[in-house]
Order: C-alpha cells, then sequence, then structure tokens
C-alpha cells in the first residue's frame, strides 16, 4: 500500500489529484475550531474540561470531529447530509416518482442529488436550532457552571443558526469538489477525516489514566483485532454466477460471456449501526429536558441512556440485526436484478429466468444477511464491552460504528487509487 501511494505521487496528475484532497481536509479541520459568533470560545473550553462525559450528541460530536463540543461554525459536521442522503434513498419505496427518477440514469440521480441537498439545508437548521436551544439551557455540558452563549438575544441565536447552517453547506460542497477533481468519494473522507483526528487525543487520555499503560496496550489489541475481521468480512462476497445467451443483433453476434453477481456479506454497510445508535440515543435527549428527579428519567438514564446498561446493550443487538435486514431489502431489488438479466438474455445456471431467479436471489440473499448482521453486531459490541470491563471512557471513537467507517473508506480510497495507477502505468504481460 505504501509502494501505492509512492507511486501515486510520481505520477503528476495524480499527485495534483491527492494534494487537492488532503488540501480540502485541511480545510475541513481548520473549520472545525473556527468557534461560531456568539459562542464565548473559553467558557466552551472549561466546559469541555470540567463537564462529565455526556452522550446526548455524542455521534454527531464523532461525525464532526469535535466540532459539536466546541460549538464550531462546522459543528454539525456532515451528519445533516448523512441523514437527507438515508431519508431520500428510504422515500424511494414510498414515493413512486423517486424511484422512477433512480431508474432515469444521470439525470434522474442529479434531481435526486439536487433533493438531498435541499434537505440538507433544511435539516442543518432544524439541527442547528436544536443544539444552540440544548446549549442555552446547559445541558450540552453537563456540570457545567460556566455560560456559553453570554449574549442570547434572538438576533444573536439567529446569526449562530445561519452560520452552523452555512457551515453544513460548505462542508457538502468541499465534498462534492473531492468527489470531481480530488481521489476517492468525497463525503466519505470528510466523515474519515473527522473520525480519525478523534484518535490520538483518545488513546492519550487511556494511557494516561490509572493502569494507562496495560490498558492502552489492551485497547489497541483488540482495535487491531476488530480491523482485521472488518477488513476479512468486507473483502468477501459470494459471487452468483451469471451466463449470457448468445444473440442476433443485425449482422453481429453479442452475448456467450459469463459473469457474476457480487453480493457482500455485509451488504448494508454502517447504516444499521448509525440507525440503531441514533434511535437509541433519542430516548436520552428527551429525558434531558423531562423533570430529573421524576422516576421515569431516571429508568431511562439508568437503563437506556447508559451506554453499559445490559438493556441499552440488547436493544442495540436487536435494532443492528433489525435494520440490516430491512436496509437490504430496500437497496437491493431481486425482482429488479432478474427483470435486467431477462431483459439482456442472461441468466443463472440451473435457474429460470424470471421469477425463479428473483425467488433465487432473495433465498440467497435471506441467507447471507443472518451471517451479516450478527458480524455487525460484534463489530459493534466488542469495544463497547472491552471499554465496561476495563472501565474506561466509552466516549472514545473507537466504537463500531467508527472502525468500519475508517476501514471501509481506507479501502475504497486505496482501491481507487491503485485503479488509477494501472491506468497510467499498465504494463500487461511482458515488460
Amino acid at each position: 500500500m505504501l509502494g501505492a501511494f509512492a507511486r501515486a505521487f510520481r505520477t503528476p496528475d495524480l499527485r495534483r489529484k491527492l494534494l487537492f484532497t488532503i488540501g480540502i481536509m485541511v480545510v475541513f479541520r481548520i473549520g472545525s475550531f473556527l468557534p461560531t459568533p456568539g459562542v464565548s470560545y473559553p467558557n466552551v473550553e472549561k466546559c469541555i474540561d470540567a463537564s462529565a462525559d455526556n452522550n446526548l450528541l455524542g455521534l454527531v460530536n464523532l461525525f464532526s470531529g469535535g466540532a459539536l463540543s466546541h460549538l464550531s461554525v462546522f459543528a454539525l459536521g456532515i451528519m445533516p447530509y448523512i441523514t437527507a442522503s438515508i431519508i431520500i434513498q428510504l422515500l424511494r419505496v414510498v414515493i413512486p416518482r423517486f424511484e422512477e427518477l433512480h431508474k432515469e440514469g444521470q439525470s434522474g440521480t442529479a434531481k435526486l442529488t439536487q433533493y438531498t441537498r435541499y434537505l440538507t439545508i433544511g435539516l442543518a437548521v432544524l439541527q442547528s436550532t436544536t443544539i444552540i436551544t440544548i446549549a442555552r439551557s446547559g445541558q450540552l455540558f453537563s456540570g457545567c457552571q460556566y455560560d456559553v452563549i453570554p449574549d442570547d438575544s434572538w438576533v444573536t441565536l439567529l446569526i449562530m443558526v445561519i452560520t452552523m447552517t452555512a457551515g453544513t453547506g460548505l462542508i457538502m460542497w468541499l465534498g462534492e469538489l473531492i468527489t470531481e477533481r480530488g481521489v476517492g468519494n468525497g463525503m466519505s473522507l470528510l466523515i474519515f477525516t473527522s473520525i480519525a483526528a478523534s484518535f490520538p487525543g483518545a488513546m492519550w487520555s487511556i494511557a494516561g489514566a490509572d493502569n494507562g499503560i496495560s490498558k492502552f496496550i489492551i485497547v489497541l489489541l483488540v482495535i487491531v483485532l476488530v480491523i482485521g475481521l472488518v477488513v476479512f468480512v468486507e473483502q468477501s462476497q459470494r459471487r452468483i454466477p451469471v451466463q449470457y445467451a448468445k444473440r442476433m443483433v443485425g449482422r453481429r453476434m453479442y452475448g456467450g460471456s459469463s459473469t457474476y453477481i457480487p453480493i457482500k456479506i455485509n451488504m448494508a454497510g454502517v447504516i444499521p449501526v448509525i440507525f440503531a445508535s441514533s434511535l437509541l440515543a433519542i430516548p436520552g435527549l428527551i429525558a434531558q429536558f423531562g423533570d430529573q428527579t421524576a422516576d421515569w428519567v431516571q429508568w431511562v438514564s439508568r437503563n437506556l441512556a447508559l451506554q453499559s446498561a445490559p438493556l441499552h446493550l440488547l436493544l442495540y443487538v436487536v435494532l443492528i440485526i433489525f435494520f440490516c435486514y430491512f436496509y437490504t431489502a430496500i437497496t437491493f431489488n431481486p425482482d429488479e436484478v432478474a427483470d435486467n438479466m431477462k431483459k439482456y438474455g442472461g441468466f443463472i445456471p440451473g435457474i429460470r429466468a424470471g421469477r425463479p431467479t428473483a425467488d433465487y436471489l432473495t433465498y440467497v440473499i435471506s441467507r447471507i444477511t443472518a451471517p451479516g448482521s450478527i458480524y455487525l453486531a460484534l463489530v459493534a459490541l466488542i469495544p463497547t464491552i472491552t471499554f465496561i470491563v476495563l472501565d474506561v471512557n466509552s466516549n472514545i471513537p473507537f466504537g463500531g460504528s467508527s472502525i468500519l467507517i475508517v476501514v471501509g473508506v481506507g479501502l475504497e480510497t486505496v482501491k481507487q487509487i491503485q485503479s488509477q495507477l494501472e491506468q497510467r502505468h499498465y504494463e500487461g504481460f511482458l515488460r
């Protein structure tokens, strides 16, 4: 891999793309530390040092690279765009017009992308308003007595909402710039940057605690083990052979070739983990605004909001398995695949074209998704259980979702660099 990067930097065109991508990532990190107008940055720093651990908006803070905890210009990070993309994908099942746009090709995809941008801005306004409200009420930093927003006039609050929303729009534009002019998927690389930026500080905090060196070594070994598991499973796939019959079109003979349908063990990616984490954060968010002495608030805080609670872990596993099946059923349509194969004269050996092919694909997907969902649950649980056993702060960014994203984005980016190197330095069989 290091040799591939060295060859990439020796190629002028690819070197420009890599330097452009790195430059955008640096700009993104700089924006994560620029404070929003109206926020007292010294008080925020004091609150971060003095407050207790808060799981309220941990997922958003993770995906923003710690920008949320500093209430910076990029406080929302890429989370509104991720949420908007998922909502648009889910609406394809509900709204026939969206499904028609998806089938139209490039023009339809461009229209859906435009809808995603509009929805991202709308969600950014909603999320920024919520975060500012939580910060004003003092719930963002538990146990902190400092006022992070000294001037809470409506003009100042409006400027803060506009600034955070504009920051989300800028992040979306930066991600699209990387996709067009750089290397890899821009949005994924920005998420990768946010998560990876939190790793050194988290490891340093573990090493500085009681028995820090031994805990540091154990956590490092667990991370290496989980990364190896993720790489092994993410590279694995079930290949269903497909044969295309020969056919005459005019005077030309087409078909007669054989290929395969690659079906990954984990077709849903990291989406089920994000969905499960988001849903389990809702009860804790509601409880933050309730009477802290009420019985139901204490029960929610003790059994649902606390990551080490057995009920929380059980619901986490159940939700991951459910969303794994749910999202796979939405993104992979066996009927559509079978119709496309039949249209171009393709068939699975031993399976008749049409409805039998769709039934066979449904059968394979249901069997493949079972170990895939168990794998996702294990990847999500192993770091959490390790932190509970070692009595380590569970807010450090080594959860299942962060490791899945970092490894997945890293593998995909390296593949794209390797493919571009092969296009420019193809040697063939003879040297």
